[in-house]
């Protein structure tokens, strides 16, 4: 068991942890118009967007929210950022391609034959999100940028867990971040994924995913750590369909087989919740329910991507990090967009309202083009 022992998050239900648990058990923020770039498209395909937020112009905005997110969690684990060189840190963080995407002004002057200011592409440099991380706290153990889709985030906490208990490391950061750009968003939309109105994670009437943005940051510490631990990485799963490019294997198969990596040695009936993928997307939301329905039978699950929007390589931390948030509470809230039963769900709806419970382990699982799949298991001190 991998003890977690900081937790630090940024999106749009707010700019830290606590923040997002208030609007998540409140109903969430709702999703609005990009206010950061336009696109064109005769309907506005809202995001959710942090909103208010400014960071460093010498980077990349994906890495001021890391960077945000880090000194909470940092904070929350009572660890100074001076602590850190003397132990063996590590840093890993997941992502998508949002953080490298935001220039267009560079590259259409350089395609039109300009020679353009180079600050763009020096930004971009300064800006890979794990070596930004490290520089800024000055850290010069293992640092890793993992790029795996929509599970990046998730599969950042998991390998980050590996590195402590293959003896790397002492004290692992590891998250997820991602910024909204145009182009992502552009291509959502053309992949014919993206709802006009706010998603409906697991809804007959569900229409597509809402992008959004943020980032969340976990402390990992080795076994016998003094801080006190909000909760415990007890396993990771991760597997890949082989399937098709964007769509999850219809039958779950990848999906049952990162679930089974994770739970490893955990019976179903211990597991108190599921923080679903639950984009809201009709393939991605039959396939898990149905997983879920079949591997976890009555275990309630909620999608919060109602009131985060799906964050990309983000999401996979942030929705840890509620995850972890939820155990220590011993409640979830209500699967924000959720009102009508889907038949071709088997029967499987999320909670529709605030649920309390006793268990103590919780799942959190990724879903990702690529036929990606990733699960964390936490266990809570409760």
């Amino acid at each position: 068991m991998i003890p977690v022992t900081g937790l630090g998050c940024i999106c749009a239900a707010g700019k830290s942890l606590p923040a997002c648990l208030g609007a998540l058990f409140a109903g969430g923020p709702g999703p609005a118009p990009a206010t950061r770039f336009a696109s064109g498209h005769p309907a506005s395909y809202p995001v959710f967007e942090v909103l208010d937020f400014e960071s460093d112009p010498r980077r990349l905005r994906t890495s001021g929210l890391l960077l945000h997110a880090a000194r909470e969690a940092l904070l929350d684990a009572g660890l100074a950022p001076e602590d850190l060189p003397r132990a063996r840190t590590g840093v890993i963080i997941g992502t998508t391609v949002g953080c490298a995407l935001n220039d267009e002004a560079f590259c259409r002057a350089y395609r039109a034959g300009g020679h353009p200011g180079l600050e763009p592409m020096e930004r971009i440099f300064r800006s890979n999100p794990a070596e930004a991380l490290a520089l800024e706290l000055g850290l010069a153990g293992p640092c890793q940028t993992v790029v795996n889709a929509c599970s990046s985030g998730t599969d950042a906490i998991g390998l980050g867990a590996s590195w402590i208990r293959a003896g790397l490391c002492d004290v692992v950061l590891a998250g997820g971040a991602d910024e909204l750009s145009r182009i992502t968003f552009n291509g959502f939309i053309s992949l014919k994924i993206t709802s006009e109105e706010a998603c409906r994670p697991f809804d007959r009437d569900r229409q597509g995913l809402n992008l959004g943005e943020g980032a969340a940051l976990l402390v990992l510490e080795a076994p016998g750590t003094r801080r006190r631990a909000r909760s415990f990485v007890l396993g990771y799963g991760s597997s890949c369909d082989a399937y098709h490019p964007t769509a999850p294997s219809p039958d779950g198969a990848g999906l049952r087989r990162a679930l089974a990596g994770a739970m490893g040695g955990i019976a179903p009936a211990e597991v108190a919740f599921v923080n679903a993928h639950g984009t809201a997307t009709p393939d991605n939301d039959r396939v898990e329910a149905l997983v879920l329905r079949d591997v976890l039978p009555g275990v309630p699950f909620l999608s919060t991507k109602g009131c985060t929007g799906h964050t990309l390589g983000a999401a996979g931390a942030i929705e840890a990090a509620f995850t972890v948030a939820c155990l220590e509470a011993g409640r979830i809230p209500a699967s924000a967009g959720f009102r009508t039963p889907d038949p071709a769900l088997g029967g499987a709806e999320p909670v529709r309202e605030a649920t309390s419970f006793t268990g103590g382990v919780a799942l959190s699982s990724s879903l990702a083009f690529g036929g990606n799949n990733a699960v964390l298991a936490f266990g809570g001190p409760r």
